[in-house]
């Protein structure tokens, strides 16, 4: 795998038809679309956020604003019902969950999007690694893509924002690579890990729980309670994931049925998507809107979001699509 920053020159794909990209800053290389097609002799300008990324996230350059007018946006609406907890919570909450794993010598299981949560993870464990007198503990990454994904970034440091920069010494310390840090590198590792005493923290894919190596470090530690289950993404409805989040009494694994007696807790700031607050702020910075087109969000969330933003701008024309719904621009 190999990642290429795109620049934000205009690129033609057809005759009067051009488009250009901006750091969406959700994941390495997400990008914000713009198209614009010329006809009859008038311009219109599109723009399509995508997962959109959070301000002051680590690793990832903030999302860029687009400088041009915008006639139609497409936005994403995943968490328009809430505001994210600041980033500095999620240090605080880590060391708590690491003191009572060390008291209890038992496992923290950690579901983890191969992509982009898991590297933001492994970058905060060992910024707080480096702290002194900070507890520490076995940190296990037990994913074979995670582990390719690590590697892509990791020869990208060049495209990391700025405060990396300052929380490790580019001379002396990469930021995904540390002591307490170890990567499987086979199926007996990982079965390995099944006996393996705490303490200890795997970090495993998929993030939503539904497939992967994680099925089997839950299956295996989710009935002890001295274990916990940490959640750091979203999780759709209807996936193991969202399940255990809701407080599901017993789960369903390979066909056999476990008790969730874990401590199942959910980070409170590591989400790779915008929030309402951020949300709404680019849109309002998206400058010349005329028609705002609401996706990728539960139905509720987004109904509630439209509110908000018609609040924010009484004379914008809101859309909510549905599935095959054909709109003409």
């Amino acid at each position: 795998m190999q990642y290429f920053k795109l620049g934000r020159d205009w690129t033609d794909i057809a005759p009067n038809v051009r488009f250009k990209f901006y750091d969406a800053g959700h994941i390495l290389g997400s990008a914000v679309i713009v198209v614009q097609i010329k006809e009859n002799g008038s311009t219109k300008t599109i723009a399509f956020t995508g997962d959109l990324g959070r301000k002051n996230a680590p690793i990832l350059c903030d999302p860029e604003y687009i400088q041009e007018d915008v006639d139609i946006l497409l936005s994403e609406s995943t968490y328009g019902d809430r505001v994210h907890e600041p980033f500095e919570r999620t240090e605080a909450f880590i060391q708590d969950i690491i003191e009572r794993t060390i008291k209890h010598q038992a496992k923290v299981i950690v579901p983890a999007f191969a992509l982009g949560r898991t590297q933001e993870l492994i970058y905060l464990l060992h910024k707080l690694f480096n702290i002194q007198g900070f507890p520490k503990i076995p940190i296990v990454l037990d994913s074979p893509l995670a582990t390719r994904v690590t590697e892509v970034f990791k020869k990208h440091r060049n495209v990391f924002d700025s405060q990396s920069w300052k929380d490790f010494d580019p001379k002396k310390d990469l930021p995904l690579v540390f002591d307490h840090l170890t990567f499987t590198e086979g199926v007996q590792d990982s079965i390995a890990l099944n006996s393996a005493i705490g303490p200890m923290m795997i970090i495993s894919a998929s993030g939503m729980m539904e497939a992967g190596r994680v099925l089997h470090h839950l299956k295996n530690n989710i009935e002890n309670p001295n274990n916990t289950i940490l959640i750091t993404g979203f999780q759709a409805e209807n996936t193991l994931g969202r399940r255990i989040q809701d407080g599901v009494k017993s789960i369903r694994i390979f066909n056999r049925e476990y008790r969730v007696r874990a401590q199942v807790v959910t980070a409170p700031a590591l989400s790779a998507h915008a929030d309402q607050k951020e949300l709404l702020d680019y849109i309002a910075n998206t400058k010349g809107l005329k028609k705002l087109f609401l996706v990728h969000g539960e139905q509720g969330i987004i109904n509630m979001f439209a509110e908000l933003v018609r609040g924010q701008n009484p004379n914008l024309d809101i859309q909510i699509p549905e599935r095959g719904q054909e709109f003409e621009i």
